[in-house]
């Protein structure tokens, strides 16, 4: 493996690894986005000729132009433009990444292990916190689990369930190329552990991410044997369901969870929901008041308590701002980047859906997860879920190198 490889497959790997640890994760996209500076300037004629290329900066030059366009006239002009201008640094990092992988292409293998292995870890790490109390990320103080993010961090129950492709994929890939009882018994117990850890990391975000990915790697299966898929499905539901009654047995919280969600059966909708709903009224105003471009990207909180009812619970006693974010990505991209935000990210996952072919196992799927709109989301114009992104992204510009 040449420097160049290596340069490339750290810029990779590094990130997830140190996602984890506060804002460390931002040494690879800075190194990737200097990278990427560098290569615009010596190579952008190369660079936009390659298709690949060309739809990442695409991609991701029209997340950057929304928020960009949405800070134009923001609540808080200094937070969105700021922002707005930070979000380059991610275009920057998926064409300096691409850019050395066209330069000296990494093998599949490696950058498939660079993905995996730290959302292993994760697993790993979650179920001996499930089992111990303890975990690297410190003593499960919280009321639940928090893995390697740590109790005052609680990322693990949204973000596990959404990059679970990159290590489910390639385990039912190797399944298919050398099928035998150790395959398989990887791949399931992948499955089952992931099932176990993001049941009791108890987000419910979390929740409809891995019924969603479960159902993904279900056509897989049925694509493949539609009679094997039959009999994977009938035992993997009855082992979900045993681990899911014996967790609400057991576990206080996780039961506690479960039966908040069961109040929408009673008409509480607002609690079943984390108080969600007057979040989403308030949006729903921004939204009315500044169609366009919405009130700026970041700029959700300061603007909350001009469109907040009265008697909303989220605004500060300070009467200065509210709650931080939509809680749900269309109406975070309506109200903070307008509909020509949301019409920005809908060519923006246009361009990304033609390269799925051929792009790493499990990318794209995570992406679909991620951004999957009939869910509660974490911000995606904040630094971490930015970062996350971008570097999905640069794994889908991943193409099979030498072996």
């Amino acid at each position: 493996m040449t420097q160049r490889n290596a340069f490339a497959l750290a810029l990779l790997a590094l990130v997830p690894l140190l996602l984890p640890f506060s804002r460390a994760a931002e040494l690879p996209i800075l190194l990737g986005a200097l990278t990427g500076i560098y290569a615009l300037a010596r190579d952008h004629r190369r660079l936009w000729n390659d298709s690949v290329s060309r739809a990442l900066g695409l991609a991701l030059g029209l997340y950057s132009l929304a928020a960009l366009i949405s800070a134009i006239d923001a609540i808080d002009a200094e937070k969105s433009w700021t922002t707005a201008i930070a979000s380059l640094r991610l275009l920057l990092y998926a064409i300096g990444v691409r850019w050395l992988l066209l330069e000296a292409p990494v093998h599949y293998r490696w950058v498939s292990l660079a993905a995996a292995l730290p959302v292993a870890a994760w697993v790993l790490d979650g179920t001996a916190q499930a089992l111990t109390g303890y975990s690297i990320g410190g003593p499960l103080d919280a009321d639940r689990l928090s893995g390697i993010f740590g109790a005052d961090d609680l990322k693990l129950g949204p973000l596990l369930p959404a990059l679970a492709p990159l290590l489910l994929w390639p385990l039912f890939d190797r399944c298919l190329a050398a099928p035998s009882i150790k395959t398989v018994a990887f791949l399931l117990g992948a499955y089952l552990l992931l099932t176990l850890v993001v049941l009791l990391a108890g987000s419910r975000a979390g929740w409809i991410s891995f019924a969603l990915v479960s159902g993904l790697l279900g056509l897989r299966v049925i694509e493949r044997s539609p009679r094997l898929a039959l009999g994977i499905a009938a035992v993997t539901i009855t082992v979900v369901a045993l681990i899911g009654s014996v967790a609400y047995q057991q576990s206080e919280h996780f039961r506690a969870r479960v039966d908040r969600t069961l109040e929408f059966r009673t008409g509480n909708a607002d609690h079943a929901l984390a108080g969600r709903l007057p979040i989403w009224r308030t949006a729903g105003a921004m939204i009315a008041a500044h169609p366009l471009n919405g009130v700026g990207v970041r700029s959700f909180r300061f603007a909350y308590p001009d469109f907040a009812a009265a008697d909303d619970p989220w605004v500060d006693p300070s009467g200065t701002h509210g709650a931080a974010h939509a809680h749900q990505i269309l109406l975070e991209l309506l109200s903070e980047t307008g509909v020509v935000g949301l019409c920005c990210w809908l060519l923006a996952g246009w361009w990304l859906w033609r390269l799925r072919r051929g792009a790493l196992p499990g990318a794209a799927a995570a992406l679909l997860v991620l951004t999957f709109p009939l869910n509660t989301h974490l911000a995606f114009y904040s630094s971490f879920m930015g970062i996350v992104l971008a570097w999905l992204v640069a794994l889908m510009g991943v193409r099979e190198g030498p072996r």
